[in-house]
């Protein structure tokens, strides 16, 4: 897009500054190469805002406008998900959880980065056909830092082309189809949204309003945006969370060979905790 183009003038130094706010407020590390992407994004802010430059959006923020910091990172966030995307991370799961805490202890996850449902939703549904009911002994915390996106995972309404690569079998199990205003759509069992806790966790907070233990935590395309000194902070954060043979599970394009004395490879984008520590305090979403 040429600067003919715009409807509002954006600079780099406009630009270079919504980087530098949007990595100190979320860690959010935005190449040169997204600048167009950002002006197409934060324009929308500015025509429903109603202001006419984007120095004037800046100083909004600047100002402290909560609600409007809120929207900013909302729309610099990306949430491209799916049902059981990377789905040979499920079965190890399942295993996992088979091996470690089935007749031992309730199964505890944590879904960090949780989009708009489909992942916790995808966990859910691999721990009832685990333990062969809708009612099992799972807890699963689910975060993100867009509220937008938590609102949508909370609902559990998708149209049903979301669910066009699932198998019949499991749609008919885990979702119930909607009709009249509904039509096209489709909500997860009410057992599914039961089994699942939802709230907005900004992983770049100094500190996290929950304790674990947990048995895994999904952290799965969400730490590409972070610089490797800001993946270092989350990866050390996850360590006292999870139990000391518990998972980590990352997304396809992620690697965290520079944290191997923190982490180290147990499967593909799988990971353990190099040095296991003993287990300490109690699961707490509240």
């Amino acid at each position: 897009m040429s600067a003919d183009d715009r409807e509002f003038d954006f600079t780099m130094q406009d630009f270079e500054k919504i980087r530098k706010m949007i990595y100190e407020h979320a860690g959010i590390s935005l190449a040169p190469h997204k600048f167009d992407m950002v002006y197409s994004r934060l324009a929308r802010r500015l025509r429903a805002t109603g202001l006419h430059t984007f120095s004037d959006y800046l100083r909004r923020l600047e100002n402290g406008d909560e609600k409007e910091w809120e929207s900013f990172v909302n729309s610099l966030t990306t949430n491209l998900t799916s049902f059981f995307r990377e789905q040979h991370h499920f079965p190890l799961l399942a295993e996992h959880i088979r091996q470690h805490a089935l007749g031992k202890h309730p199964a505890t996850l944590w879904c960090s980065a949780a989009s708009t449902g489909e992942e916790p939703y995808s966990m859910a549904m691999t721990l009832v056909d685990l333990y062969g009911s809708f009612t099992p002994p799972v807890k699963i915390l689910a975060s993100d830092l867009d509220t937008n996106v938590l609102a949508k995972a909370e609902a559990g309404v998708y149209p049903l082309e979301r669910l066009q690569k699932l198998p019949q079998e499991t749609i008919k199990r885990f979702f119930l189809k909607g009709s009249g205003a509904q039509e096209g759509y489709a909500r997860v069992r009410p057992e599914l949204r039961n089994m699942i806790t939802f709230r907005q966790i900004n992983l770049l907070d100094s500190a996290w309003p929950i304790r674990g233990p947990f048995d895994a935590i999904f952290c799965r395309n969400v730490m590409i945006y972070f610089d490797k000194p800001t993946q270092r902070r989350i990866l050390e954060k996850f360590v006292p969370l999870l139990r000391p043979e518990g998972l980590l599970f990352a997304g396809h394009s992620e690697s965290f060979g520079h944290a191997t004395d923190i982490f180290r490879p147990r499967g593909q984008t799988v990971y353990e905790l190099t040095k296991p520590r003993a287990v300490t305090g109690a699961l707490r979403h509240g």
